[in-house]
């Protein structure tokens, strides 16, 4: 906050409890912090950390069990601690507003949107109804909901994810209030809808003169946003500063650790993902001393006696013993990620290796083929008689020990489309050939025995887990499936492979709610690899994950692939973990491949408009690059996939297009080295296809 400024927001020495049955924890331990007039304080940590606590805090929306026990939360001259409940009622939504990370949580089902931020307009305002329901229409115009007029009769689940998260901060609008708390808004949100949201709070916060708490995982998402950001670690602040002091001149390890696990697309693919180890600490038996000290690589011998308290200027505080950069490190050298070390290295070198060593020769044959795979799907009900054309005429390969990435926004196919690879659903049309075999049609006991090979890890590890089952059923439950081995040799099985995800023998007695995201996806690839598949389809493997999880994940992943000899194919809409994982990338577009190339290929000479997009709206821990970079915007909604835009499928959104996009479907043509795209007007010039030749030969050679 700029020096003179009356804060909006004043924080002081704020301490939240949960008193639960045996124990209290403490959420949120003596912090301290103000938001200026207009200003964006961004609130970062792992899950855990105290940072949705802080929020519920704030707007005094703590769970039943969850108490403040100490401090002042200042907000406008009052101290909202000592205020009651009507005094606080009349206080939220009118002064202080927040939104949440689930808006399907947030919303009535049972209403329509516009009813409900009538509700909300009214319960603050002495307007009629029809005053509150036009006010309720100039919020969605303001907020960019495309035909307000026409969405106000929709319920929350006729509108996609970023729609509906645009309804919510609306409601939380309702009344202008002075300060907007927003707690992870795009956390489930596409890369290219995350940056649409994102956009519109920075420009309502212009527009109405508003401050913002925004709270994230993600510290890309900061780097553009916020003017000051808080980094929580086991609820208390290890770090405050500036946003260009703090990704400029970091001084906790925690704050750099977090850093550097945003996947970025100059990573070097062949290196591991620098990662935090560990998981941040039980809050009701805290280790001594620093509550990072377990998990720091500069950890020293004070820091495991006395807690460091949040010392430095004003302007840069941490709280650490040691800050990053004051003074060398004995274990400075694990800040540099260590190369992988290749089966090849240690003398079995996988067929992974072998093609990386090659260049990945024409000659080898593939292990999995879609050829002009169709799916579709039948509407019932008043739009009976039509189909969502979720897949439309896809062809693809996936060669052994490597790793297809399949990229896009959330319905454009790429879910279906595992599904099918793997024999869950059968496809409307097209073949799908594994090690050569056609199993498009496989059913009962064939399938089930092909099924062995191809295996499905899900998005959401909690809800594919029975909540009712221990861990070590669950994991034994495809061998028993399959009729293998004797229950002494399951168990064995199931010990073997949670050792091989780095987790111990006694998760097999724990049920899924008992772990964490991070473990829990580590259960969801164990179980997926129980019956020694050939081929994994990962399915947004870790969407959900908090950053520091989700480069473990991610390393895993590459480490058992190497270990099994395993092939991938990797779903994701976020390009910055595909680079990571993927030999090659194909980005679908509402059932349709728009551009597939090899990885590097694919970043340093994209093609298409909608790749382009997609890069560009990853976000990028870098206040000034991210402040200042040109950006292809994907603006709007996907189409209904019931009845796609004609034409070329992505034109309705495409700021290069014109009237032949209407007119004609672009073919796929060649742009290099197995780098095709489906465009009329390319980012880059096309080659024909002689020269194609010659460069695959070139490469091969």
């Amino acid at each position: 906050m700029q020096p003179g400024r009356q804060p909006v927001l004043e924080v002081t020495d704020l301490r939240t409890e949960f008193r639960l049955r045996h124990r209290s924890v403490t959420a949120v331990d003596g912090v301290s912090f103000s938001v200026g007039p207009g200003e964006c304080v961004g609130l970062v940590g792992e899950s855990g950390c105290g940072k949705s606590t802080t929020g519920l805090s704030v707007m005094r929306l703590l769970p039943a069990a969850g108490h403040i026990t100490g401090g002042s939360i200042m907000l406008g001259g009052r101290d909202l601690v000592t205020l009651d409940s009507a005094e606080m009622q009349d206080v939220r939504g009118a002064e202080v507003a927040m939104i949440y990370q689930d808006p399907m949580t947030s919303l009535n089902p049972t209403m329509p949107i516009g009813k409900q931020i009538s509700e909300a307009v009214r319960l603050h305002s002495d307007v009629t109804s029809a005053q509150a329901r036009s006010r309720a229409l100039e919020l969605l115009g303001l907020v960019g909901m495309p035909k307000p007029a026409e969405r106000m009769e929709d319920f929350p689940h006729q509108l996609s994810g970023g729609l509906r998260q645009r309804v919510i901060i609306a409601m939380a609008l309702a009344s202008e209030p002075r300060l907007l708390i927003a707690d992870e808004p795009t956390t489930a949100l596409d890369v290219t809808i995350q940056a649409q949201i994102l956009d519109l709070l920075d420009t309502l916060r212009a527009q109405l003169r508003m401050s913002v708490i925004l709270i994230t995982h993600d510290m890309g998402v900061i780097a553009g946003r916020a003017d000051r950001v808080m980094v929580m670690y086991a609820g208390k602040i290890a770090e405050s500063a500036g946003t260009g002091d703090l990704f400029g001149q970091t001084r906790h390890p925690y704050t750099e650790a977090l850093l550097q696990s945003v996947p970025r697309l100059d990573h070097d693919a062949r290196q591991r993902l620098p990662s935090v180890s560990g998981m941040p600490p039980d809050l009701s038996s805290l280790p001594p001393g620093c509550r990072f000290a377990p998990r720091c690589r500069y950890v020293q011998a004070d820091c495991q006696v006395s807690e460091p308290p949040l010392t430095g200027p004003e302007d840069h505080q941490a709280a650490c013993f040691h800050p990053v950069g004051e003074q060398p490190h004995a274990a400075a050298e694990a800040l540099v990620p260590q190369p992988r070390v290749s089966a090849a290295a240690a003398g079995t070198m996988t067929t992974r290796a072998r093609n990386e060593a090659t260049g990945a020769p024409a000659d080898v044959a593939a292990l999995l083929a879609t050829e002009e795979l169709v799916k579709e799907f039948p509407v019932h009900g008043r739009a009976g008689g039509r189909t969502v054309k979720a897949v439309s005429g896809v062809s693809l390969t996936v060669l052994p020990g490597k790793t297809l990435g399949l990229v896009g926004e959330s319905g454009c196919g790429k879910t279906t489309l595992g599904r099918v690879m793997v024999g869950l659903q059968r496809p409307t049309g097209g073949t799908v050939r594994f090690d050569g075999q056609d199993v498009t049609h496989l059913s009962g006991k064939s399938l089930r025995l092909r099924r062995r090979d191809r295996q499905l890890m899900f998005q959401d590890p909690y809800s594919s887990l029975d909540p009712r089952m221990r861990i070590g059923a669950l994991m034994a439950e495809p061998m028993v499936v399959q009729g293998i081995g004797t229950r002494t040799e399951r168990s064995a099985r199931v010990s073997e492979m949670l050792g091989e995800v780095g987790l111990g023998d006694r998760m097999a007695d724990m049920y899924p709610h008992e772990l964490s995201g991070g473990q829990r996806q580590r259960v969801g690839l164990a179980r997926a690899l129980i019956l020694n598949p050939r081929l994994i389809v990962a399915d947004e493997p870790v969407s959900a994950l908090d950053v520091s999880v989700q480069a473990q994940v991610l390393n895993l992943m590459r480490s058992l692939q190497d270990r099994h000899d395993l092939s991938y194919v990797v779903i994701s809409h976020d390009l910055s973990v595909i680079r990571y994982l993927a030999s090659e990338i194909a980005v679908m577009y509402l059932g349709k491949v728009v551009e597939i190339a090899p990885a590097g290929d694919l970043y340093e000479r994209t093609v298409h408009p909608y790749t382009r997009g997609l890069i560009d709206a990853i976000p990028i821990p870098d206040p000034e690059l991210a402040r200042s970079r040109d950006r292809i915007l994907v603006s709007g909604e996907l189409p209904s996939a019931i009845t796609p835009p004609s034409g070329c499928r992505f034109r309705t959104r495409c700021p290069l297009a014109q009237e032949i996009c209407a007119e004609e479907e672009p073919p796929l043509r060649v742009f290099g080295a197995g780098h095709r795209a489906a465009c009329h007007f390319p980012l880059r010039a096309p080659v024909s296809p002689a020269a194609d030749s010659a460069a695959t030969a070139g490469a091969e050679g």
